[in-house]
């Protein structure tokens, strides 16, 4: 989510404004962007102030490790956007979570692979590249994902320093020499390049350790990272949004469904006047400890699963029950403002609406047992100590 706003909405400034910083164009940055093919993907959708309904967006992260032999899918985040544009929910998939692999295109059109029953979801990518997670997210979750964007660890380096670094919080000391963050003690801490990439990856100093906890630490970042682009000014800066539409760019693979700019500009537009409570990061519902082919993985809480994704479906609001295993909230910080830009929603009313009177909108009901935080919420990233 974080990663489609701030590559998105950069681009929007670039081209309404009419800015050539340096003398590059929109063009140029076009360039950039290497494309992929989703499994009956036919291309295109309306430019810029034509977007129209709600939309469904795959964001992967990929771990390009050379000591490994495969290329694995290790961040799935997929972003719905409700078609009134007043909502948007990121749901983070733990890597570890066994799934049913679908029958996935060959790279080079010549057949499928076979289906696969029970694998870890972040085999995916191996199995068929970026076209085999978006399928395999579908059916996971009964969602159509039209639009899917691919990038690699490097994009977060070079994105957290175009935007100054992103500042986060901890509950303490955190140091993981798995993945190399050093944050020697309690508070907040301005992360950028390869501090901001190892504080992500960090799964043994979050939570308990493991994936799911590393999911509720990503998303103290990721909110961190909304609030920073559209309360600091970043968006008013030119030389700012330059840097950060390149660094996006250079990236990121993008289905043939986002093949330019315009498109990009026509997502990114619904989040300008969205409400940061309405900006909502959970983690898919699941759990640990369960044994037979989950046994040393992750299994889907399928009844709390169903419940999120009829709320998607449905387009309405997502409230998580509590934060997850790897984050708290933030006790010093104050609630931050909406965006100003939105309308001020009226408080409910016990007293009916008058004929002819637009009833105040209910607050929408929590799921128990949800993990995630809104983006308006300020939180920590709970050390494992």
């Amino acid at each position: 989510m974080g990663l489609l706003q701030l590559l998105g909405a950069a681009l929007v400034v670039v081209l309404v404004s009419g800015l050539a910083v340096a003398g590059i164009t929109v063009q140029q940055l076009e360039a950039n962007i290497d494309t992929v093919a989703l499994d009956g993907d036919e291309g295109g959708v309306p430019a810029i102030g034509d977007f129209e309904g709600g939309f469904n967006v795959l964001i992967v992260g990929i771990d390009e490790n050379y000591d490994r032999e495969s290329v694995l899918n290790d961040v799935n985040i997929l972003v719905h956007v409700s078609a009134d544009h007043t909502n948007a929910t990121a749901v983070s998939f733990p890597r570890d979570l066994v799934v049913p692999i679908p029958s996935c295109p060959r790279e080079d059109g010549e057949g499928r692979y076979a289906s696969m029953s029970a694998r870890p979801l972040n085999e995916a990518y191996y199995y068929g590249g970026l076209p085999c997670v978006a399928l395999t997210i579908e059916e996971l979750t009964g969602l159509d994902i039209p639009f899917a964007a691919m990038t690699t660890f490097n994009g977060v380096v070079n994105m957290s320093t175009a935007v100054g670094g992103v500042t986060v919080c901890t509950t303490g000391p955190l140091i993981d020499r798995y993945s190399g963050i050093n944050l020697p003690s309690a508070g907040d801490w301005t992360l950028l390049g390869q501090d901001a990439l190892a504080f992500l990856r960090s799964r043994h100093g979050v939570g308990d350790g493991s994936d799911l906890g590393r999911i509720s630490s990503q998303q103290v970042f990721l909110s961190a990272l909304v609030r920073k682009v559209t309360a600091e000014g970043v968006l008013d800066d030119p030389a700012a949004i330059y840097r950060l539409a390149t660094a996006a760019t250079q990236s990121m693979t993008l289905s043939t469904s986002m093949t330019n700019i315009t498109t990009l500009v026509a997502m990114a537009q619904v989040f300008r006047n969205m409400s940061l409570d309405r900006i909502t990061f959970v983690q898919y519902p699941s759990t640990t400890g369960v044994g037979g082919v989950y046994e040393g993985k992750v299994a889907p809480v399928r009844s709390v699963a169903e419940e999120l994704m009829e709320r998607l479906q449905n387009d309405q609001p997502v409230v998580a029950e509590e934060t997850g295993r790897g984050s708290v909230s933030n006790p010093e910080a104050t609630t931050p403002p909406t965006n100003p830009e939105t309308p001020t929603e009226p408080e409910a009313s016990a007293t009916p609406s008058a004929p002819g009177e637009t009833a105040a909108p209910e607050e929408p009901e929590v799921i128990e047992g949800l993990l995630g935080q809104s983006a308006a919420q300020n939180t920590c990233s709970k050390v494992n100590n």
